[in-house]
């Protein structure tokens, strides 16, 4: 019997730091990035502006080619900066400097004509329901300054995904997930629902279809609007057979994979990205959902103590079996971190974003910020004293 390829082995040592100077309301900001890294922290605390500039800073010259397909003209500082963004975001100035490791983002020096196919190290999954508003993703082309780069990037790979002829039926589908993915997957997102193309003329859109009915994308909940494009965006990161893990690809990168979502649905997320990580990815989530956490402290805890992977199948309500338990046993055993970037103000005039390291999300922890798990339970705190002083009074 042959046995499958063992996932890629990252260095112990590896760990990728993004800094960032002078961009937006970030004057200086260094993250690091273990295999599993989670950011928190509120709106507007540079999250989102972090995570864009890590796969430009890596990715640049196929950002700036598609931009080029698209017939805009770039190659210069102003040009591009115009460009990654939509108007009125914030622009790459004169003094951004922005450093993965060895490798920094200066636009006006990329040649976007040498970008192959080898040079995409991140997929970047974000503005996922809205991609795909009336039930079909739009090519990068057609997707106008409005939307950021990135996010018409993600549209055009999924434009890719939908044009393949054979495939008419998008979930379940046997030979992308593990019967076990898809087992909790139709139990907390779909409940007996099938999702299909529907190809009626030219036309075609997504559907989703139990029994006789046909729902047209417009009428689905809100969470499966948004953990479908997630989903099959992860299906190019899920080959099938031997083959573990798409070469040219290291990284991905989630925005806020919990939209719309019930817990059981952002645990069966969860999964797959403990998935992601057997196969030799490594993940980096924004998130507001406390449970994301949950999983990190669980991961963490799980190393501290020493304790069998078996117990993360309890945790995820799946069976511990010969497909399963390699994905938690490898997955138990990656570094897993969270960090909080958070805006302060040094003075009126530097503002700056500063990354805490919040890993250990210890509740007794002397930083409040750890305590509280980066604001997300924080609140619940607050109400919970609220109530024990009404019942004490």
């Amino acid at each position: 019997m042959r046995r499958p390829a063992r996932a890629p082995q990252i260095p112990e040592h590896t760990y990728e730091t993004l800094s960032v100077q002078n961009f937006a309301q970030i004057r200086q900001a260094t993250v690091s990035f273990g295999d599993l890294t989670v950011l928190v922290g509120p709106q507007g605390s540079g999250k989102s502006l972090i995570l864009q500039l890590f796969k430009l800073a890596l990715d640049a010259p196929e950002v700036l080619s598609a931009l080029r397909d698209a017939g805009h003209t770039v190659g210069t500082r102003k040009n591009s900066g115009r460009l990654l963004w939509p108007r009125n975001a914030p622009r790459l100035a004169q003094k951004t400097d922005v450093r993965v490791g060895k490798k920094t983002l200066v636009p006006e020096k990329l040649a976007p004509e040498s970008c192959i196919e080898e040079c995409v190290d991140v997929l970047y999954s974000a503005h996922r329901a809205t991609l795909l508003a009336d039930g079909w993703p739009s090519p990068f082309a057609r997707l106008n300054a409005d939307t950021p780069a990135i996010a018409r990037l993600f549209s055009q790979n999924l434009f890719a995904l939908f044009g393949d002829p054979h495939d008419t039926e998008l979930f379940p589908v046997p030979r992308r997930l593990k019967e076990e993915y898809r087992t909790a997957i139709d139990n907390a997102v779909f409940h007996g629902g099938r999702v299909q193309l529907d190809k009626e003329a030219l036309r075609k859109r997504l559907e989703l279809r139990y029994g006789d009915a046909r729902l047209p994308f417009m009428t689905w909940t809100a969470g499966q609007r948004e953990f479908t494009p997630l989903l099959l965006g992860l299906y190019h990161l899920l080959p099938a057979r031997q083959q573990r893990k798409v070469p040219e690809i290291d990284w991905v990168v989630i925005e806020e994979p919990e939209m719309g979502l019930h817990p059981r649905a952002i645990s069966v997320v969860m999964l797959l990205v403990l998935d992601l990580l057997w196969r030799g990815y490594r993940v980096i989530i924004s998130t507001h959902a406390p449970l994301v956490l949950d999983v990190v402290f669980a991961i963490r805890q799980l190393q501290e103590h020493g304790a069998n992977h078996h117990l993360l199948a309890k945790a995820f309500d799946i069976p511990a079996n010969k497909r399963t338990n390699p994905v938690l046993k490898e997955g138990s055993s990656r570094r897993a971190c969270a960090r909080m970037p958070c805006t302060s103000e040094e003075s009126a005039d530097e503002p700056s974003v500063v990354a805490t390291d919040i890993s250990g999300l210890d509740p007794s922890a002397e930083n409040l910020v750890e305590a509280g798990w980066g604001g997300l339970t924080a609140f619940s705190s607050n109400f919970n004293r609220v109530v024990a002083e009404a019942i004490n009074g």
